[in-house]
This record gives C-alpha cells, sequence and structure tokens, in this order.
C-alpha cells in the first residue's frame, strides 16, 4: 500500500520537524497582486508542442520562486523532553548526562511570489513553529521573512519579505485545468535550488487524507495530481502551465521510499488565491461553512436515488443551526452544482465552498426526488454565525492583548533593576489565543520589546501591534531564572 506523506515529514522532520474565488464582496488585494485570473490555453498535443513551450514556461517561473530555509530553536524544555529519565524523575535527581548544547535546527522547501512587494505563498508545513525564515531569491539576495498567517486546514501560509519590483506569477483560474495537459513543477528539491521538471496532469480532486491529522475534519483536500517528479523541498513550490500561469502549490507526495514514486499533489490555484487574500487581509482564513456532513455518490447510491450519472456530493446530514438549515437543504438531497461549477464529488464540494467566507450567498443546484432545484444559502462560520471571526474583529476593534489570549502586568522599578532592563510587561498568564497556538511562552516572561522598539506598558503593546499593518511579530524578553534573552516570532 502506498504511503501518502508531504515533504515536511519526508525531508525535514529528520531535522526535528523544523520544521475561489471569493465572492463579489471579497476585500481586495493591495493594488500589485495579481488578481485577474489569466487564461488558461492548452498545448494541442495533435499539432505537436512548440520547441520552446517548456523554454518559455520555464523562464517565466523560476525567477518567482524562492527557496525558503527555516531554523527552529530547541528550548531547554524541548531537549529534557528527550531525555527519558526527566520523563520519569524530572529535575529532583539531576541528569544522568550532560545535557546538549542548545542548537538551531534547518528545513527548507519552496515558495511563489504572488505580488511585486514581495508576499509569498507556501505550504503551511514549510513554515511552521519557524523562529526564523529567510527566503533566497532566483538572483541570490537573501531575505529574512515575516509570517502574515498560516492555515492548517489547507496547509498552506504566506509570508512577506521587504523588496519591491519583484518579477511574481499569475493566478490561473483551476478550474479550467485538464486532465491530461502539460505542467511544469518548479522548487528546490534536496536544495537544488530552481529546479523544473514536467509532466501532465493526471487526476483532479484528489482526496488523499494528508491533513486530517492536523487540521481534523476541517481540512479540505481536493488535489491537482501530476506526474511531474516532486521531492523534499519542492514543498510550496509552483505547478504552472505552458504559459507560466500559476495553476498550484505543490504539496505533497505518494511514496513508499520517501522521495518522488510518480504521483504528486497541488493545492489548486484558486483555493489558494482565496485563502491568501484572507491572510493578506485578516491574518487567518475567513471560511464559510455550509453545516453538513457530506459522503460520495458511489453506484449503488446513484442506483437508489435514480441519479442519472454517479456525481456530487450526497448530504448525509444536516446541522441544526446551520447554513444549510436555513437555506433548506435536506438529508438525501445531492449537490450538483455550485454557482455554475459542476461538483464531481464530496472534495469537489468543499474546495468550492471553502473559496467563500461567513456572509456570501451561493447558489446551489440540487438533485432532490427526481428532480434539480436551486437553493441560495448565505454561508456561516463553524460558530454558525455571518460575521467575520471573533479573532478578526478583537483586531480591528484594537483588542490586541484579548487576541494574543495573555495577561499583562507593568513590572515594577525593583523588579526591572533584578531583570537589568529599563521596564516590561511580566506574562501572567497564557489562555488560548494567538501566542498559546504558535509559540511555547510560559507564564513569567517578561516582554521588554516588540519589532525592535522598546516596551515599559500596555498601550505600548497595543499601539505597536495595531500599527503593524497584519505584518509578522517579533517579541523580545527575558525569563527571571534564565540568562540571556528569549524570542517569540508570530503572525498577527
Amino acid at each position: 500500500m502506498k504511503k501518502i506523506t508531504s515533504y515536511l515529514i519526508i525531508g525535514c522532520i529528520s531535522a526535528f520537524i523544523a520544521l475561489a474565488f471569493s465572492s463579489k464582496t471579497t476585500p481586495k488585494f493591495s493594488s500589485s497582486i495579481a488578481e485577474e485570473n489569466a487564461p488558461v490555453k492548452f498545448a494541442s498535443l495533435t499539432s505537436g508542442l512548440p520547441n520552446d513551450a517548456f523554454i518559455q514556461a520555464a523562464k517565466v517561473s523560476t525567477p518567482a520562486v524562492v527557496h525558503i530555509n527555516t531554523k527552529i530553536k530547541v528550548s531547554k524544555k524541548d531537549m529534557r523532553q528527550m531525555n527519558p529519565f526527566y520523563q520519569f524523575f524530572g529535575d529532583q535527581f539531576g541528569m544522568p548526562f550532560e545535557m546538549p548544547q542548545q542548537q538551531d535546527q534547518e528545513a527548507s522547501g519552496s515558495g511563489v511570489i504572488i505580488s511585486n512587494d514581495g508576499y509569498i505563498v507556501t505550504n503551511n508545513h514549510v513554515v511552521e513553529g519557524a523562529d526564523e525564515i529567510k527566503v533566497n531569491l532566483f538572483d541570490n539576495r537573501e531575505f529574512k521573512a515575516k509570517l502574515i498567517g498560516k492555515d492548517p486546514s489547507t496547509d498552506l501560509a504566506v509570508i512577506k519579505i521587504d523588496s519591491k519590483d519583484l518579477q511574481y506569477l499569475t493566478f490561473a483560474n483551476s478550474d479550467e485545468v485538464q486532465v491530461g495537459q502539460w505542467v511544469l513543477a518548479v522548487g528546490n528539491p534536496f536544495n537544488l535550488a530552481s529546479t523544473v521538471t514536467a509532466g501532465i496532469v493526471s487526476a483532479k480532486t484528489r482526496n488523499i487524507n494528508i491533513l486530517r491529522e492536523k487540521a481534523g475534519n476541517l481540512a479540505i483536500e481536493s488535489f491537482i495530481q501530476t506526474d511531474a517528479a516532486v521531492n523534499p523541498g519542492n514543498s510550496g513550490g509552483a505547478l504552472v502551465d505552458l504559459n507560466g500561469n500559476l495553476i498550484g502549490i505543490n504539496s505533497a507526495i505518494a511514496t513508499p521510499t520517501g522521495s518522488y514514486a510518480g504521483y504528486s499533489f497541488a493545492i489548486p490555484a484558486n483555493l489558494a488565491k482565496k485563502v491568501v487574500k484572507d491572510m493578506v487581509d485578516f491574518g487567518e482564513v475567513q471560511r464559510g461553512f455550509l453545516g453538513v456532513n457530506i459522503r460520495e455518490v458511489d453506484d449503488e447510491l446513484a442506483k437508489d436515488l435514480k441519479l442519472p450519472k454517479i456525481q456530487g456530493a450526497y448530504i448525509a446530514e444536516v446541522n441544526k443551526g446551520s447554513a444549510g438549515e436555513a437555506g433548506g437543504i435536506k438529508r438525501g438531497d445531492v449537490i450538483m452544482k455550485v454557482g455554475e461549477s459542476e461538483i464531481t464529488n464530496s472534495a469537489d464540494l468543499q474546495e468550492h465552498i471553502a473559496r467563500y467566507r461567513p456572509g456570501d450567498k451561493v447558489t446551489l443546484q440540487i438533485f432532490r426526488d427526481g428532480t434539480m432545484i436551486s437553493k441560495e444559502v448565505t454561508l456561516k462560520s463553524q460558530e454558525n454565525k455571518t460575521e467575520l471571526t471573533a479573532k478578526s474583529s478583537a483586531k480591528k476593534s484594537g483588542n490586541v492583548i484579548e487576541n494574543l489570549g495573555i495577561e499583562v502586568d507593568a513590572l515594577s522599578s525593583l523588579e526591572a533593576k533584578k531583570l537589568g532592563v529599563a521596564g516590561g510587561l511580566k506574562v501572567t498568564k497564557i489562555s488560548d489565543g494567538i501566542i498559546k497556538q504558535n509559540t511555547d511562552m510560559q507564564t513569567g516572561f517578561v516582554i521588554t520589546g516588540i519589532n525592535n522598539q522598546a516596551l515599559t506598558k500596555k498601550d505600548d503593546l497595543e499601539n505597536i501591534i495595531s500599527e503593524n499593518n497584519g505584518n509578522g511579530i517579533l517579541l523580545e524578553g527575558k525569563y527571571p531564572n534564565q540568562n540571556g534573552l528569549k524570542y517569540y516570532a508570530f503572525g498577527y
């Protein structure tokens, strides 16, 4: 049986796990990010490919694909977990052997520049947990990158570098991609920078159950499957058509060995484009839900329902208070279309719905009791609300500390003197929020700076983050019982 695995698991975990289209109401990117869907043109196999078809696509795409290198710092706490004696005895009996020195663990992957001012899309597993992200461009320039947002449900993340006039790729309409068309995969396998491989689209709307471990039932998998050679290090790289348009983000391979064995999988551009927009605009994904449980339509079910063909997504259950219930969807319905797009299977439905935000209206074509009917449904959040999520609302209202999930007190003069600092904020409580989700910060940590700016009171923390415009955050500080400075980086 083939083992399905992501590149991080294959290539990076050995280094310590260092690692649609939106609706018409969707807010826009900054003007520098490509908005329009470029037409997808296919080379004719009957008339023959032009001699330079692959060459031109490679020339367009390689300058826009970057090499991402990450570092994750191993804390004393993490090193203790490597020691089996600590699991049973803690520190009370001392260590049976000398603890190793803290050492940065490194990993690498790929990313795609999607705007001339430095926005880059990659896989979540490429940058997950990273304390430092560096980006090497095609022309060998190197930049430090900020994490803008990440989404385990789709395995996508957005980072940004401080640069202008960059060459970038344009999102194509991945719905128009056809099985059998030629594609190129561009990335950095095994640290071999700017590698291009060619293949064809082998299948669409493929669900390989690779994201379920981290994202559970929220995982969205509707991959474009290709036979273009992809290996560890290609994660986050580009899948392009012969015009050099971005049709997918390479994410996973099917392999019994850990290296390429004939099949690779890419996140379709239409889904990636919407997720990227959300992360740039809000720092997180604003995902609309129907609020239904679905199953595949097989031959037996199609016969029982008298479906004209084996197609669509069967509604096994409608959740109470959900968008589906409010919109008139019933158990036993088969969703055949979302808007003008035909739905082939359950993965296809998940992808199409994931292109919308809470509050967006979608028109569904439904097969019910032998006839086709139309329903307009207003999507809701996972909490069955049509508003944007609480995290984004808190961000807009300026409630930064609540959004971070921490409580802080200003240091007294005596405490500041003991620590040898001018001032700071002591973290007295950590609850569910950005800090807990993205760092291993412990209570007692004293924040002395943020993004290289000193702070002494709560207003400093609120103001600096509020004025950050969605860029990455770097907190600097120290623990009372530890020497040296400690840093925590995360997206906000």
